[in-house]
């Protein structure tokens, strides 16, 4: 197995201190808990549940099952980097109207899962292996004996980049997958190359625990909507942000140094021309043709080269293609829904004028 995700081992065996809330100076909210706000209402029927990891981290994981006595199977949401389960409520209620039980979590090091570092506004994981080990845990306490099949996934960004790597070395355990603006390339970065270089070299010196440089504790979703890198439509950012605030320090600020030079290690694998080429899971890659934060033409290439994989480029939308304007997100569930089990993908006149098929 390569670097990065690639290789479990037994991380187990070497444990490293975890910081949880209650272990920060000052107020937190209690593990178990899932807020809500008059424009972002909890979704009917959740429950709440802590999952316990191999190497010994709490992670905030939430259930629901759909109303009706039909279930479609279970849909499993992958966060992005700095992102929390209070930020999915509307795909999670729209997934719930479509038949599907849902399975949401927070990654360790960002929601109100537990913390490596003692600061709980950084961003950080030491390697990216250890995101394996969290969606291994929410798998074996959850998925497996409790949520009924087919088990499917929706990735977005990072965890689209974790599902991807996944599905390359056969341990993602879903039957399909949909992925959303994955982090393939980060274009926020002027100079890559060097950027890399320096976080690994950092990391190996042992400053992997520190905050990037100029690196500040503040969410990104609760930045200036003028100029934002995320969403075009501007009462869904306000939603977010709002929601973002009421986490507190569930919603991280910038990354450390350890997280970017595994973020890196993890793109430069998939990048490898053989890497796509080497998933043969059913696999939907939703872009957005606007994305200032992940680079699409770089995904077009990923996508290209898959065997199993199919591309649909929304051109107008930005990063948090769920969290756009309506007729963006139209043409996304157009697109998943037509990508669903006994269905054909969609046609370019299925998801609308926004969304450009990308024949592989």
């Amino acid at each position: 197995m390569g670097s990065g995700f690639g290789g479990f081992g037994d991380p187990g065996g070497r444990r490293r201190a975890v910081k949880r809330f209650d272990d920060q100076a000052g107020p937190r909210p209690p593990l178990l808990t899932l807020r809500a706000t008059p424009d972002n209402p909890l979704p009917p029927g959740g429950a709440v549940v802590a999952v316990g990891t191999r190497d010994d981290c709490t992670l905030r994981a939430a259930k629901w099952m759909p109303a009706g006595r039909t279930c479609r199977g279970t849909v499993t949401l992958l966060q992005g980097r700095a992102e929390f389960i209070e930020k999915s409520y509307e795909t999670v209620g729209d997934l719930l109207a479509r038949g599907f039980a849902v399975v949401a979590f927070d990654w360790r090091g960002q929601g109100e899962s537990d913390r490596r570092v003692d600061d709980p506004h950084k961003g950080h994981v030491a390697r990216f292996d250890d995101y394996r080990l969290d969606l291994l845990a929410v798998a074996e306490t959850i998925l497996v004996p409790q949520m009924p099949g087919p088990h499917l996934c929706l990735a977005h960004s990072m965890g689209g980049c974790i599902a991807l790597t996944g599905a390359l070395d056969g341990w993602l355990p879903f039957q399909r997958l949909v992925t959303v603006a994955p982090m393939l390339s980060i274009r926020m970065i002027r100079a890559p190359a060097a950027a890399s270089l320096l976080a690994r070299s950092l990391h190996r010196l042992g400053f992997g625990g520190r905050s990037i440089p100029f690196g500040k504790p503040v969410s990104i979703a609760t930045k200036p909507f003028a100029g934002n890198r995320l969403s075009r439509d501007p009462a869904r950012y306000a939603r977010n942000a709002a929601a973002a605030r009421q986490v507190g320090a569930g919603a991280v600020g910038d990354p450390t140094i350890a997280w970017l030079a595994e973020a890196f290690r993890a793109m430069a694998r998939l990048r490898d021309p053989r890497a796509a080429a080497g998933i043969a899971l059913p696999t939907l890659i939703v872009a957005a043709g606007a994305d200032p934060v992940c680079g699409t033409a770089v995904t077009e290439r990923f996508a290209a080269r898959m065997r199993a994989g199919h591309l649909v480029v929304l051109p107008d939308a930005r990063h948090e293609i769920l969290s756009e304007r309506d007729p963006i997100r139209q043409d996304f569930w157009a697109a998943f829904d037509a990508f669903m089990p006994g269905t054909a993908l969609p046609t370019h006149a299925e998801v609308g004028r926004h969304a450009a098929p990308v024949p592989l």
